[in-house]
């Protein structure tokens, strides 16, 4: 349906369901040109159509409308203009519910099969989810799940956008009114090692220690590395980050090479395959961290989206995460 975004069926014999589907045509059009940052060939390219066919509907909904949704520079839009922030925020609501509806009427015809998409890091998906998304297709055989691993600051943007059903990440997700967050795990970070290096042979690692070498550790901003950052600034030691890297395991390998100190979160580490490093216990150094599992709000979720929460952290029951969304609509 969408694939004729471009086609006016608005002319004088059009049906009441044609203006009717033109209408969330119009609403599609407008969710995904402030998605693609108002491009008007990237929003025409998500959905299947021309640029002018999308230009044309925008000029028909300002119309019908009577104000203006975008502030514009010839034929450029830069921007919503005030009451298109509020048509924006409707528009976001109504193709919510409308997505809504269709998952409800999915979820009574197959209660038990559809799709579950979980947006997280690489470090939860190679180190913390294994073992549930094994328990979760045991259990649930024909639901496809699908992991999308992507950068902290991207998980927030997958939810909201409706194209992850979960997200788990660590630091990025619990400041967003839209999105509800319960606790996942706490973990810690720690120093990685080749066996004999002179770290390993320290009774207690201190910060001083550590900083005596080139340091390995996450970029800035993922898996969280500003607990690292405040840890030195708050004993007054500057490190030597000399390699920063987006996962634990290419930490690892260039540790392993001899090229610096490496600090990951500690579950990343695993003796049976890291047989040539060893994990200092350093709690006493670093700040515990806390990643969450998340969802958006006022989204409807399948029967089996709650089961594979509350896999990940028991205590995270479905009628926990309905009395999040009661709180927050409160």
């Amino acid at each position: 349906m969408v694939g004729n975004v471009g086609r006016n069926a608005r002319g004088p014999h059009a049906t009441r369901r044609d203006r009717a589907l033109m209408n969330f045509q119009q609403l599609r059009i407008v969710r995904e040109t402030v998605r693609q940052n108002f491009n008007l060939t990237e929003a025409a390219n998500v959905l299947l159509t021309s640029q002018s066919g999308v230009s044309k509907h925008i000029r028909d909904l300002e119309d019908e409308l009577g104000f203006e949704i975008f502030v514009r520079r010839g034929k450029r839009l830069l921007g919503l203009t005030d009451p298109g922030r509020e048509v924006a925020a409707v528009v976001e609501r109504i193709l919510l519910e409308t997505q809504n509806v269709e998952d409800l009427s999915s979820s009574i015809a197959k209660r038990d099969s559809g799709s579950l998409v979980v947006a997280t890091t690489h470090t939860q998906a190679r180190y913390s989810l294994p073992a549930v998304i094994a328990d979760f297709k045991k259990a649930f055989p024909d639901v496809r799940l699908t992991l999308k691993q992507l950068s902290p600051k991207d998980i927030a943007n997958v939810l909201l956008e409706g194209r992850a059903d979960v997200g788990i990440a660590t630091d990025t997700l619990e400041h967003n009114p839209d999105i509800l967050t319960f606790p996942f795990f706490s973990w810690e970070h720690a120093v990685v090692v080749p066996k004999a290096h002179p770290l390993a042979r320290q009774k207690k690692v201190t910060l001083d220690s550590v900083a005596a070498y080139p340091i390995i550790t996450y970029d800035e901003g993922l898996t969280g590395r500003a607990r690292i950052d405040h840890a030195f600034q708050e004993q007054g030691v500057v490190p030597d980050v000399a390699m920063t890297a987006l996962d634990a395991d290419v930490i690892k390998a260039y540790v392993e090479l001899g090229m610096g100190v490496g600090i990951i979160g500690a579950m990343a580490f695993d003796p049976s395959r890291d047989t040539g490093l060893r994990l200092l216990s350093t709690p006493h150094l670093f700040e515990s961290n806390t990643s969450s599992i998340a969802v958006r709000r006022g989204r409807f979720l399948r029967g089996y989206v709650y089961r594979f929460i509350e896999m990940c952290a028991p205590d995270v029951t479905e009628a926990r995460v309905r009395a999040a969304e009661r709180a927050a609509n409160a």
